[in-house]
């Protein structure tokens, strides 16, 4: 299975480079986070046209995620149970079976600010998602979780550490909470890079992404069966060049099924 995740700050304003990158690198299943469009506006027709299928959970202006797949898509759920809001359940969860692997496309919340109510709404956030996997390791699925965290693993996933001090995406509790999804049997796959450090995404701000001054919050976490059959991983550092690209670039993980 080739799966990739794709932050791509609304789909509608990058459609044309999302059908092209499709086109062009054909993963079985495609995460997408950041959508920013209602369900009944997706684009599905054309996907469609490339092969894949939609499962959607999106409200509009915000947020919003999606699964494209060509393996199909059973047992499609929006959202997951004990899923907390700010202060509504928002459209950032959304789970479907692609062949014999169950994928969910997440979209942490932000955080904002250390003091800010954003930040325990994360972590909140975070605490509930870890229950709901729980569940789907316990029922026996293999499992990929990918998307934007909007969490730095460790300093080394930052391009200075010291510029991130007292900020969200790096804090004790925010890599506490990652810490504990790995723990319930979930790896996260190292992507390589083919230039620079492997950073997904960078900021629009002062040529960040031509100075390497990114992070990589984009991460794919797998279950042990399919952890232990990875073929390759990488960030397609690529997709974010040219004329208004998202300020992520893909991740794609390679791993062979059980047949």
């Amino acid at each position: 299975m080739l799966l990739a995740t794709w932050n791509v700050n609304s789909i509608m304003a990058r459609l044309p480079r999302l059908l092209e990158w499709l086109d062009a690198t054909r993963p079985d299943v495609l995460c997408l986070q950041e959508t920013k469009v209602a369900d009944g506006a997706f684009p599905t027709a054309e996907v469609a046209a490339l092969g894949y299928e939609v499962a959607a959970n999106g409200s509009g202006r915000w947020n919003g995620v999606a699964i494209l797949s060509r393996l199909g898509l059973e047992a499609v759920t929006a959202g997951f149970a004990g899923e907390p809001g700010f202060p509504e359940v928002e459209a950032r969860a959304v789970s479907a079976t692609c062949g014999r692997v169950r994928v969910w496309s997440i979209y942490v919340p932000n955080g904002r600010e250390l003091e800010h109510p954003h930040y325990a709404y994360k972590l909140a956030w975070l605490a509930a998602l870890r229950d709901a996997l729980r569940s789907e390791l316990g029922a026996g699925h293999q499992l990929a979780v990918c998307g934007d965290f909007n969490i730095a693993p460790s300093d080394e996933d930052v391009w200075d550490p010291a510029e991130f001090v007292g900020s969200t995406h790096v804090s004790v509790p925010e890599r506490a909470a990652l810490t504990e999804l790995l723990d319930l049997g979930l790896t996260d796959v190292p992507p390589r890079a083919l230039k620079g450090r492997p950073f997904s995404y960078w900021d629009y701000r002062a040529g960040m992404f031509h100075k390497g001054m990114g992070m990589r919050i984009d991460l794919v976490l797998l279950s042990r069966a399919p952890a232990s059959r990875v073929t390759d991983a990488y960030i397609d550092r690529e997709a974010r060049k040219g004329t208004a690209p998202s300020d992520h670039a893909p991740v794609v993980v390679g791993f062979a099924t059980e047949s």
